[in-house]
């Protein structure tokens, strides 16, 4: 390992294709000294270091990270360089999606390209576009991964032979089925959290009859409003059946006003459509402002007690909200009857071979070692399913509990308004919550939604 971080090391990182650091400034920029914080797998570094020599070799890496997210990124990058003797690009893009597809069909793909969604590397796949990882990794994520299983389904797609084959390895994910509120408020009114969709609905029912309004809900998102109650829908159908039943809602191989999606439309609507339930009640809904929204936790008395919203939403809060003590969140938690386990909804990026190489696949072999998930999971936004990363290596306390749900997670679902086509996902869906949180019908809805699916066949 010594001689690599000696010689021949070189990380290009900077966004666009900057120029690559020297040697010595390559050790130089490794966030942590090795073996300098003992949360961290130093040992999986030594030994993956000691197996795998790339010096001489340039591999390029583009994703959606800009920003704060490109550096952090290319922390973790900078330590498979420093083992390895690779020099390694990366390339952020907000256009992403749009600069793979044109890079791949010019000849000009990079060697690693990390998808925000699966349904583009998906299509890249069909194309030909991408390379199986194998089968060996495919086992690996089974067995390494808490639902592990999931994950595999997840990032398996059809290739240009027919052939089903794993094709992306899901690197950072984001939560979902989080439910956010205030210790100080829940304490102050003797309230328990619950652990079960049965207690949860009884604690709705509790705050309104202590005089209370239990939940902050808001929709609205400009030109996406809608989308958030898309989230509720789709955690419940995991909550209500099977995982094959939400996939085949996902490509409508099960309409979307079949009786089970228009179920968990209704479940969305037991909470949402109760002018007692909702801050505001049920016109202030598709109204207010997502980012908004759960400014009620904060107010005294509170103007609601509970809020449904993915693991971004801090950003949204008050300025000085202190995790643990101001704000606290609990899992969204399943319906004990239906025998379903822990399900988790939330998103995730994956990374996929577009352009071959001996160091491309050695990345794949180095996001299997401890130390490239706990690099990142040390500073900042960062979760992973990975079983042997060490909880502790977390850089903050709310990342280690929603990393804990992530764990005990027995399925895991990528969030399927981005896995549908466009004009369903992130149109007729978004519109047709709307549609039903104001009062329409959710048979007529959900009808309305396969009738647009329908005419773009």
């Amino acid at each position: 390992m010594k001689r690599k971080l000696c010689a021949g090391v070189a990380l290009a990182a900077i966004i666009g294709g900057g120029a690559a650091f020297s040697d010595g400034a390559a050790a130089q920029n490794l966030i942590f000294a090795p073996g300098a914080d003992e949360r961290l797998n130093w040992a999986s570094f030594e030994a993956f270091a000691e197996a795998h020599d790339f010096s001489g070799e340039r591999m390029t890496v583009a994703g959606p990270w800009t920003g704060r997210d490109a550096r952090l990124v290319e922390s973790v990058l900078a330590y498979f360089a420093a083992a390895t003797g690779a020099e390694v690009v990366y390339s952020g893009s907000d256009s992403f999606e749009q600069d793979i597809v044109i890079s791949t069909q010019a000849g000009s793909a990079p060697n690693i390209a990390v998808f925000p969604q699966p349904g583009l590397a998906a299509d890249m796949a069909a194309q030909g576009f991408l390379e199986p990882l194998g089968e060996d990794t495919a086992d690996w994520v089974r067995e390494n991964y808490s639902a592990g299983e999931s994950w595999v389904d997840l990032g398996s797609f059809t290739g240009p032979d027919g052939d089903d084959a794993l094709y992306g390895f899901f690197y950072k994910v984001d939560v979902k089925s989080l439910v956010w509120y205030s210790p100080d408020q829940f304490f102050e009114a003797g309230y328990d959290t619950p652990e079960t969709m049965a207690e949860l609905k009884a604690l709705t029912e509790q705050i309104v009859a202590d005089g209370g309004t239990p939940w902050c809900i808001g929709l609205g998102a400009g030109a996406a409003t809608g989308w958030p109650a898309t989230d509720w829908v789709e955690d419940l159908m995991l909550r209500l059946h099977a995982p094959e039943i939400y996939d085949g809602w996902v490509d409508n191989a099960i309409p979307f006003d079949d009786a089970r999606v228009v179920e968990a439309i209704e479940e969305y609507g037991w909470f949402a459509r109760n002018d007692d339930f909702v801050a505001g009640g049920v016109e202030a809904v598709p109204t207010t402002d997502f980012r908004d929204s759960p400014a009620g936790l904060f107010t005294f008395p509170p103007e609601c007690y509970m809020h449904k919203q993915a693991s971004f939403i801090p950003t949204f809060f008050p300025e000085g909200t202190e995790y643990g003590f101001d704000v606290d969140f609990f899992y969204f938690p399943a319906f004990e009857d239906r025998d379903l386990g822990n399900p988790v909804m939330g998103a995730g990026t994956l990374f996929a071979i577009a352009d071959d190489s001996q160091a491309a696949r050695g990345l794949m072999s180095f996001l299997q070692t401890p130390i490239a998930h706990e690099i990142w999971m040390a500073q900042s936004g960062f979760l992973t399913p990975y079983l042997a990363a060490n909880p502790e290596a977390y850089g903050d306390d709310a990342l280690r509990a929603m990393g804990e749900i992530l764990l005990e997670a027995t399925t895991f679902r990528f969030d399927a308004s981005d896995l549908m086509p466009g004009e369903i996902g992130a149109g007729a869906f978004w519109t047709g919550m709307v549609d039903y949180t104001t009062g329409a019908d959710a048979e007529d809805v959900a009808g309305a939604i396969q009738d647009r699916w329908d005419a773009m066949r």
